[in-house]
């Protein structure tokens, strides 16, 4: 049994992505998780395919609706409350800057005005992003500290997030006063987070997927750009950990934090180009697009001392294994094995040597 066993979890955007393994991970450790999002983004999804509706309960609702969030999570009643609803491509931020602002800043909003309403709520986790800071171009990893800013509005959003998240920390959930208002909220900021079962459009390895799937070569906007891949486990783990840590009376640990993988692992897209074909089996190559491309940061890293001293957390999943089961798993499922099925067994493979990834027995199925 561990510490999530019976723990009422209130998660947004569990049909994106990251979202559907959180759930499915959660409830395997025996949380009630209650799941609040619009409908999966994109067809296929991890969502549908795993059957992610049936291990929570699912609820489809808006979080720029205030009032229905609101309700919804006083309904739920829950201990732990997951922010991962958000737009989160930073190509559409530019097609749809005013539902991007809305949604991740307004949304964000509209989250920590309803834990206000709703009582009970212990442990707050916000996710936000690597791109939250104020790129610079150089080559020293973003620390916590680190200005917020963005060139692009989806950059800029996460940025103006992490500022509300701030402020509430600040105003109403303060760390040193948690015996008066219950509540511990931190925000979490992951690299480029990678794993099986993503089908996003414009996102790197869904996008490498589909070519070698239709036996074409990969259309790749900036090759040379650099950017701190890390797999969704390991993100997911990071945020897990903190919410225990948390839950277990930690409380000077409500902060902001990056989840990042080790330097090695922050490499240029085209070697996760030339190793992801490689294993898939595929010729090799890329071809470079014919249209002039938005604007796109070309060198991010993270800074994750603050995880490893505080925390003890620490990247488990190397690059190259990270990609190895990105392949494995599409390969499967492309060969008629059950999505769920997949996932849960690779979520149990990374709960088997919890000591080796430094994250003690906390997160373990």
């Amino acid at each position: 049994m561990t510490i999530w066993h019976g723990k009422q979890v209130f998660l947004t955007g569990h049909t994106g992505f990251k979202g559907s393994w959180l759930a499915l991970w959660l409830a395997e450790l025996g949380a009630r998780v209650t799941g609040f999002a619009l409908p999966p983004p994109t067809t296929p999804s991890l969502f549908a395919e795993a059957r992610v509706a049936e291990v929570l309960h699912h609820i489809e609702g808006d979080i720029r609706d205030a009032a229905v969030l609101t309700a919804a999570m006083r309904a739920a009643r829950p201990d732990v409350v997951i922010h991962m609803a958000a737009q989160p491509l930073v190509r559409q931020s530019y097609v749809e800057p005013v539902e991007t602002y809305a949604t991740n800043v307004m949304g964000t909003v509209h989250l920590l005005e309803a834990v206000r309403q709703t009582g009970g709520v212990r442990a707050v986790i916000c996710v936000t992003s690597d791109k939250c800071y104020e790129n610079r171009e150089w080559i020293w990893p973003y620390r916590e500290t680190d200005t917020m800013g963005g060139h692009d509005p989806y950059s800029s959003s996460k940025g103006c997030a992490e500022l509300v998240i701030a402020a509430y920390r600040r105003s109403y959930f303060d760390p040193a006063n948690v015996s008066a208002h219950g509540v511990s909220l931190a925000s979490v900021r992951a690299g480029n987070v990678i794993g099986g079962g993503d089908w996003a459009a414009d996102r790197l390895i869904p996008d490498i997927i589909r070519s070698m799937q239709a036996g074409k070569q990969p259309e790749i906007r900036s090759p040379d750009a650099i950017r701190p891949w890390q797999h969704v486990l390991d993100a997911l783990g990071g945020y897990m950990q903190l919410t225990e840590a948390m839950l277990a009376g930690e409380t000077a640990l409500a902060d902001s934090w990056n989840f990042g993988p080790s330097d090695e692992d922050t490499r240029p897209v085209r070697a996760i180009v030339d190793h992801l074909t490689a294993l898939w089996g595929g010729s090799g190559g890329w071809l470079a697009p014919l249209r002039a491309q938005p604007h796109e940061a070309i060198t991010l890293k993270l800074d994750c001392a603050k995880a490893r001293l505080k925390l003890g957390w620490r990247p488990g999943i190397p690059l190259d294994t990270a990609l190895a089961s990105i392949s494995e798993w599409h390969k499967a499922h492309d060969a008629g094995a059950d999505a769920r099925t997949i996932t849960l067994e690779h979520i149990h493979r990374y709960g088997r040597a919890p000591a080796e990834r430094g994250l003690g027995t906390r997160v373990t199925t």
